[in-house]
């Protein structure tokens, strides 16, 4: 067997994100289109033989235990493989920015592991190894922009007439990020948000709705806002990305980027139409 090298794994942003409830045991019921962006980790895998997972970190330090080791050994369990993966990981997207980084490395790491160590699992059970994972690993294992709903786990991807048109973005991560549990366990969330519909969503795709969570986080954080008002300041309408303090907004027009805060991450970002890795998993479905 081959290594892989550069393996991508991009971020994602949330057009809209509305919490339309709350499930019994806790869980947030939501309704947002998740987008892919060309803002990635990058992943290099090697086979080991000896059946042991390792990490190495090629830029920033990570947890000594992040998604990728996680998802190693979860398909490792659920496939009783004997082979193991040295995994080393290029950190580029921030961590608690709600851009969906860790869940992104998590989904490469099934797709590559699966087709390295020949597993040939259909994409169906890579999801489900997935979602133990995390909420928003499904979708980047689906490959392409989606409506997503219930918890994170429904997704219909927008294609054909509902297809994202392509776009550029401004995407500003401040030095501070924001705990997810931190803004779903606040007390004035809103969570009754009317449902909203995919062809509702489609006469405005670039300005429908609104982040539900983006109140709390600017309570929480108070660079969300100063974000907010530096896109603002060059004629730009932000609003917050997922559960974290990234903040984003389109641009048709160059943007000067130098005048932000030295310890933000600012970027200028295009949308995928299609996850890189699309085609990976061994269903017809996917790609």
């Amino acid at each position: 067997m081959q290594a892989l090298y550069d393996v991508p794994a991009p971020a994602k942003l949330n057009l809209f994100l509305h919490i339309t409830g709350q499930r019994a045991d806790g869980y947030h019921l939501m309704q947002s289109v998740f987008m892919l962006i060309d803002w990635c980790d990058t992943l290099h895998f090697e086979v080991r033989h000896d059946g042991r997972v390792t990490r190495e970190d090629l830029g920033p330090a990570l947890p000594a235990i992040d998604l990728t080791v996680r998802a190693a050994q979860a398909l490792q369990e659920a496939t009783h493989c004997g082979l193991g993966a040295h995994i080393g990981v290029l950190k580029k997207v921030p961590a608690q920015a709600g851009m969906g980084g860790g869940s992104s490395d998590a989904a490469s790491t099934l797709l590559a592991l699966n087709r390295l160590w020949n597993l040939n699992l259909p994409l169906a059970a890579l999801e489900s190894i997935g979602l133990k994972l995390g909420a928003d690993v499904p979708f980047f294992l689906r490959g392409r922009n989606g409506w997503v709903e219930g918890i994170g786990e429904i997704i219909t991807p927008l294609e054909k007439a509902h297809q994202l048109p392509q776009a550029r973005f401004v995407v500003v991560k401040p030095e501070a990020g924001l705990d997810t549990k931190s803004i779903f366990s606040a007390p004035d969330l809103k969570r009754d948000s009317d449902s909203a519909t995919i062809l509702g969503f489609a006469a405005a795709q670039y300005d429908f709705g609104c982040n539900d969570l983006q109140p709390v986080a600017q309570a929480l954080c108070p660079e969300v806002t100063q974000a907010l008002q530096w896109l603002e300041s060059h004629g730009l309408q932000g609003r917050m990305t997922g559960s974290g303090s990234a903040v984003f907004a389109q641009i048709s027009h160059a943007v000067d980027l130098q005048n932000a805060p030295g310890a933000w991450q600012v970027r200028t970002c295009e949308n995928l139409m299609i996850h890189p890795l699309a085609g990976w998993a061994s269903d017809k479905s996917f790609g």
